[in-house]
């Protein structure tokens, strides 16, 4: 009985052991705090150290695109950071001056904030038909389609 008791036992706990390991250390891995751009800047040392989701509305005039990646300003409520965005794929086709965008990544020492992911909305893109107040607002896509029916 001791036997089996080692032979089967002691392989079913470092199993066991081992992926509640994985598990935790993956929820860790994935874990982001969002932060607004005032928080972020009052985070002291601690922002260094944690993935950070901020979020902002683009400043006209500050994208500059190299291929996949991008560098840009984002402002919320009178504060500024600089963001760069070094994914793996493009940023979204919303993603241009005065759009609502949210990074996610980490702050770095040097005062940039450096995205592994990026969304991106356009307010205009919903905005309410021209001359029809109490008309629900439809995505110009839909609009379009629509009309040339």
């Amino acid at each position: 009985m001791n036997k089996k008791l080692i032979k089967f036992g002691v392989p079913i706990v470092l199993i066991v052991a081992g992926l509640g390991y994985l598990a935790f250390s993956g929820v860790q891995e994935s874990k982001s705090y969002y932060v607004t751009i005032k928080e972020l800047h009052e985070m002291g040392d601690g922002a260094y150290t944690k993935r950070l989701r901020v979020a902002g509305t683009v400043e006209p005039g500050s994208i500059e695109r190299k291929g996949t990646n991008v560098k840009f300003v984002l402002a919320e409520e009178g504060q500024l950071l600089k963001v760069s965005y070094m994914g793996t794929e493009a940023p979204p086709d919303t993603f241009a001056d005065r759009a609502n965008a949210m990074a996610e990544g980490s702050y770095g020492r040097d005062g940039v904030f450096h995205a592994k992911k990026l969304q991106a909305k356009c307010a205009s893109k919903y905005a309410p038909a021209e001359g029809g107040e109490g008309e629900e607002a439809a995505p110009k896509d839909a609009q379009t389609a629509s009309s040339s029916m």
